[in-house]
């Protein structure tokens, strides 16, 4: 290996730490919750809008942000973005009241979109079309790794610092991030500058703002909630007048916010929806077990992180040797057997009841993982070597756009699938109508009255309820597995190994 490539897999490494960082800042957050509703006298509602108001301003910018970089430079917006995100993460710390943290909440959101799309974008920069495959598993492998860490780091830090210390972290990665950028990252930008598209940027904008908060207002109060229904038809509607500006504007021979040409390929559309369709079944894992971790089992935040870790050992025993294995078997292939064993890991984690042992929960959802890495690194790589390098910043966006969709989408259809059937399985004979219905709404609130009142059998009848929800929301999600798995067999191309994927993205950005 020559100075330039390992060059190149050390930026691949500082890319991966700033968006570790990014990654971080969420899962940490959910522990933080808590302790934030004391220190800043936070409601219910308000904590709800410290994490709501960081995914619809994260969901919003990218597009403008891959934008910006493909005009003005994607080095420049990657390190204005972190250093951003920085002074974000400082006024999160040193925030006295709801409204200044919210604002904070706002700043990292628009900085984690540069973070997180500059860097997706730099992968098409600094490796070929063969080596991308890799680099992406390796990005995932790293990314993914702030899904355990992020409860164990911060309920590790909770309970011996000051609590401003769970944002104060971000600060020396961001400024590694910096220094590795300047040093190892080439400047690059597309040869022409598109276009503002200012039309564009607006409705792209309103659209993922709208629906993004619908899904979030749907998981919050249910699918019959009329604000969020219109929420997301208006959104729906929204975006579908953004793809139709778009196609007028290219008819016309001007310059776009997306590059519709983008979607002629197959690999780089079914790349993109399956990317997105593994995101919404990582949620069915994410969502449902801390909370068995924590509700059945009675561990804390720091010990369901220590429970995720064989979930993330698999991911990163799937995602980094997965460009092998798609040179070998093709990459359509290779995405149908991670949706494959994605589903059968969850299938047999529906059986998990309150009873089960450590062992069997770690084995499955070690098999989960290594789906995840292998459908999620491939998905991505099939779709990134489809990005012309003049365009990869709003290419990357795109990308990114919708799988952050697929997280609120996620949550919502499964926390709903999961409430309803927590609440169906529940025997609550006997106690008080208000005291019923608290239990109903929450199986933290059930395991804390009967823990209170010295009850046994609503502790277990909770428990038992919330298992069987739990395995319900499961079995949906191994079900959304298997229709990618088809998805990926039917539409991704045929037999296509890495490097004819390649050869095809080459012919796609000539023509």
């Amino acid at each position: 290996m020559n100075s330039s490539d390992t060059r190149k897999w050390w930026a691949l490494g500082a890319l991966s730490l700033s968006v570790l960082a990014v990654s971080l800042d969420g899962t940490i957050l959910s522990v933080a919750l808590p302790t934030l509703a004391g220190k800043l006298h936070a409601s219910e509602s308000d904590l709800q809008w410290f994490q709501s108001a960081y995914l619809l301003v994260l969901a919003a910018a990218m597009l403008p942000v891959g934008l910006l970089g493909d005009r003005i430079g994607r080095k420049k917006v990657m390190i204005g973005a972190l250093a951003l995100f920085g002074l974000g993460s400082v006024a999160c710390a040193y925030s006295t009241g709801v409204g200044q943290f919210i604002g904070a909440r706002v700043v990292l959101g628009v900085a984690g979109a540069g973070v997180i799309v500059m860097a997706l974008s730099a992968l098409t920069v600094l490796f070929t079309k063969e080596e991308r495959p890799k680099a992406v598993g390796v990005w995932a492998a790293a990314n993914f790794v702030a899904m355990p860490i992020g409860p164990i780091l911060g309920g590790w830090l909770l309970s011996h610092y000051w609590w401003g210390w769970v944002f104060l972290i971000n600060v020396p990665v961001v400024v590694i991030g910096v220094m590795a950028t300047v040093a190892l990252i080439p400047e690059s930008r597309a040869p022409r500058p598109p276009d503002l598209d200012p039309l564009g940027i607006l409705t792209s904008t309103a659209g993922l703002v709208s629906v993004t908060y619908g899904l979030i207002e749907a998981g919050q109060h249910g699918w019959g909630n009329p604000p969020a229904i219109a929420l997301m038809m208006g959104g729906v509607a929204v975006v579908v007048a953004f793809v139709a500006w778009e196609r007028r504007v290219t008819r016309r021979g001007a310059g776009t916010l997306v590059d519709l040409a983008l979607f002629r390929s197959d690999s780089y559309t079914w790349g993109v929806i399956l990317q997105a369709v593994g995101v919404m079944c990582m949620i069915g894992v994410l969502f449902t077990m801390p909370q068995f971790f924590q509700a059945v089992r009675g561990t804390d935040a720091m010990g369901s992180g220590v429970r995720l870790l064989p979930m993330v050992g698999g991911l990163i025993l799937g995602a980094v040797p997965a460009d092998k294995l798609a040179r070998l078997i093709g990459a359509k292939l290779t995405v149908v057997l991670g949706f494959v064993l994605m589903a059968g890991g969850m299938a047999l984690g529906a059986t998990t009841h309150v009873g089960t042992g450590e062992a069997f929960i770690a084995t499955w959802m070690a098999i989960f993982g290594v789906g995840l890495g292998l459908a999620m690194a491939t998905a991505s790589s099939a779709a990134l070597v489809e990005i012309p390098e003049e365009r990869s910043g709003v290419g990357a966006a795109v990308m990114q756009a919708l799988n952050k969709i697929g997280g609120p989408l996620g949550a919502a259809v499964l926390g709903s699938l999961l409430s309803s059937a927590y609440r169906s399985r529940l025997d609550l004979a006997g106690l008080p109508t208000a005291t019923a219905h608290e239990v109903k709404g929450s199986v933290f609130v059930g395991v804390q009255l009967a823990q209170q009142n010295g009850s046994s059998q609503l502790l277990d009848a909770v428990r038992t309820a919330f298992s069987h929800g739990m395995d319900v929301a499961l079995l949906a999600s191994a079900g959304v597995a298997l229709v990618g798995a088809l998805l990926a067999l039917a539409f991704l191309p045929a037999g296509a190994k890495a490097s004819d994927v390649a050869e095809e993205g080459e012919r796609v950005q000539v023509g």
